[in-house]
């Protein structure tokens, strides 16, 4: 039987993904930062976000669409409030930045908001919460997507799936890390359907009347539909809020998504989150508190006593053990296309598999 899937070592492919973000004219320090990134997302199980996306950055990257070398800067100031414009650089570089200088003003103001415009496609929120909870702070992180979701019953989008992150430091083994998007699942896991030949359920997305289908190709030119019905639908209102209105940036139907406008910047905005928790309570304090509310979710029983109750973070820590010592999977022909891509921009470095 043809294989479907091959193993990779994170170590080699965050190399791999490293030189070739260099290739496109990324400074190194954003070119390791940008790889790891996506490393860590496939690491965490999440490969609908992860290097599944390189081709496509690197498209937008030479095409101009996405700045490799973004002049992010400081366009709005009120002491613990910012808003930076992100110069139409990656949304990985431009988060980056944006939470770097929401952790800074959290540790001077015990709490920083900043805002970002002018960006492009971050990968996974969780990525820039993360960020938050290993210097000790809650992060939470969002951003605006451009129209994919159609409200129950409607024939075209009204809303992006508009992802948003909560990351608290448990001072264990691994953060506390809420990381989702307001669709049933993102645009991501059907392209990745796409690539492993599979159908998709019916929940999942639309046709391009909005009626749903499991042909996932047939998805990806369609629509996505809402989490939780008319309750997910309003969240992603109120994260469109948060980011693409509250931050003077563009929204809804204003910004271009990069599949649909390959060539053009998305003008995606986003918002990021800090919040000093030794402010308000002692650091060993907090840590027994986080220890007694995961131990209490931990006991809580299953009626299938071979399942266990796992809090959020745990999974993709468990699956990045899991993956650090056996390998990351890729579909056959996403790494047939990362090696191609390799070979077109004229990159030595191989992909080896294990």
């Amino acid at each position: 039987m043809e294989k479907k899937e091959v193993q990779v070592h994170h170590a080699e492919l965050l190399k791999f993904v490293k030189t070739i973000f260099e290739a496109s004219d990324m400074d190194g320090e954003h070119a390791a930062f940008f790889a790891q990134s996506l490393v860590d997302i496939n690491l965490w199980g999440i490969d609908s976000h992860g290097v599944l996306r390189l081709p496509l950055y690197v498209k937008r990257l030479k095409s101009g669409a996405c700045n490799p070398k973004p002049n992010i800067k400081i366009v709005k100031s009120a002491i613990t409030l910012e808003v930076l414009d992100g110069d139409d650089g990656p949304g990985q570089i431009v988060g980056q930045a944006a939470m770097k200088r929401a952790i800074e003003l959290a540790k001077t103001y015990n709490i920083g908001m900043v805002g970002a415009i002018r960006s492009n496609h971050f990968g996974a929120a969780g990525t820039f919460a993360r960020m938050a909870a290993e210097q000790g702070t809650i992060g939470i992180a969002m951003t605006n997507v451009v129209q994919n979701v159609v409200a129950p019953g409607g024939s075209k989008p009204i809303i992006g799936n508009n992802p948003f992150a909560v990351a608290v430091p448990t001072y264990g083994d691994f953060p506390f890390v809420l990381d989702i998007s307001l669709s049933a699942v993102s645009g991501g896991k059907i392209l990745l359907a796409s690539k492993k030949g599979e159908k998709i359920p019916l929940d999942w997305g639309t046709d391009t009347n909005g009626r749903p289908t499991d042909d996932p190709d047939v998805a990806f030119k369609g629509f996505l539909l809402p989490v939780g019905g008319y309750k997910g639908l309003g969240i992603a209102y109120a994260v469109e809020i948060m980011t693409g209105l509250l931050s003077g940036g563009v929204f809804l139907d204003a910004m271009k998504g990069m599949y649909k406008y390959p060539n053009d910047p998305s003008l995606t905005s986003h918002m990021m989150m800090a919040v000093n928790i030794s402010a308000i309570m002692d650091q060993e304090e907090f840590k027994q508190r986080m220890t007694d509310f995961t131990q209490k979710i931990h006991a809580s029983p299953m009626w299938d006593e071979k399942q266990a109750m796992l809090i959020p973070g745990e999974i993709e820590y468990r699956t990045m053990q899991s993956r650090k010592q056996n390998g990351i999977p890729l579909p056959v022909n996403l790494y047939e296309e990362l090696t191609a891509l390799a070979g077109e921009m004229g990159i030595q470095n191989t992909l080896p598999v294990l």
